[in-house]
């Protein structure tokens, strides 16, 4: 993995809820690239941002922190003059939501039914509170299982998949413009972050991504939760990664090994390129075991915090 792949991480690692009044937005600068057809991929600071534009206006897939908004809509008018009549969360994490309550003031937002409850309701992530969100940054329309967005000549389609990243997340489809927004199921900054306080679950990831990888074309552009525009291919060897380490972390367990004992004897030594500054390789090992023994961890280190 190259170090440029944990830029993104890092930053909204440090402009998550703890740190959010500290952290200097002013310095981010919001990238514009062209995936397909009509869709476009806005990359800040925190989840990536995908956006559909064409004559009826424009669909908004997640829309980071609340201070970039004015940086957001810079970078939607500089592609278009339509106003943004949609938004769809792929799930309630602050770095993907978090502009929700100013754009959510001129537009219809859309989510998971489980967005919705957690973002009204408030909880934790790794330790740190998130207070319940304005009632503007609320989903109005939800859905349990998909979901469709009929504007410029696209049927978008949320996908929910159950337990993965979290247990609200949505995968959306343009299929016009053969774009998949995979959200934090897929994400290219190595292991991924697996929000089990939230409901997600490394097993549910991998059962996701083999129901996902046959609806997805093989020329497809995938906008991953964070990181560069990515191929199928790229999501295949995610997909190969989470079981190969879940299967050897479930293989130490069945010979009695202890959480500490996995992390000493390094089973996860084999995928050492993956493990980085985000989620480590006894990060990783720690999710698996607690994901296999139904243990939700609480109150943990909140250096790892995703918000």
């Amino acid at each position: 993995m190259k170090a440029a792949r944990f830029l993104a991480p890092i930053f909204f690692l440090f402009a998550s809820i703890t740190f959010a009044q500290n952290a200097d937005y002013s310095k981010v600068e919001m990238k514009v690239v062209k995936v397909a057809g009509s869709v476009y991929m806005l990359q800040g600071a925190g989840g990536n941002i995908g956006v559909s534009v064409g004559d009826d206006g424009v669909v908004v897939v997640d829309d980071e922190f609340e201070p970039l908004v004015p940086k957001i809509r810079a970078a939607i008018a500089g592609i278009t003059d339509k106003p943004v009549r949609f938004i769809i969360n792929t799930h309630w994490h602050g770095d993907h939501v978090g502009g929700n309550r100013l754009m959510g003031e001129n537009s219809t937002i859309i989510a998971h039914d489980n967005v919705r409850k957690r973002m009204q309701e408030g909880g934790n992530v790794l330790g740190n509170k998130t207070e319940p969100a304005a009632k503007s940054a609320l989903p109005v329309i939800t859905f349990d299982s998909t979901a469709s967005v009929h504007l410029n000549g696209e049927d978008i389609r949320a996908l929910h998949i159950a337990n993965g990243h979290t247990d609200g997340d949505a995968v959306i489809f343009f299929p016009k413009s053969n774009v998949i927004h995979m959200g934090d199921d897929f994400v290219t900054y190595g292991f991924p972050f697996v929000d089990l306080e939230s409901g997600g679950s490394v097993r549910g990831m991998i059962a996701g991504l083999e129901q996902l990888v046959p609806q997805i074309p093989a020329d497809a552009k995938i906008i991953p939760g964070h990181g560069p525009l990515s191929t199928l291919d790229d999501v295949k060897k995610f997909l190969q990664m989470l079981k190969d380490t879940s299967a050897a972390v479930r293989s130490a367990m069945s010979q009695g090994k202890t959480l500490e004992q996995l992390k000493q004897q390094k089973v996860l030594a084999d995928w050492a390129k993956w493990s980085g500054p985000f989620v480590d390789s006894d990060k990783f090992i720690e999710t698996i075991y607690n994901d296999e023994t139904h243990h939700v961890p609480t109150g943990q280190d909140k250096t790892h915090h995703l918000q």
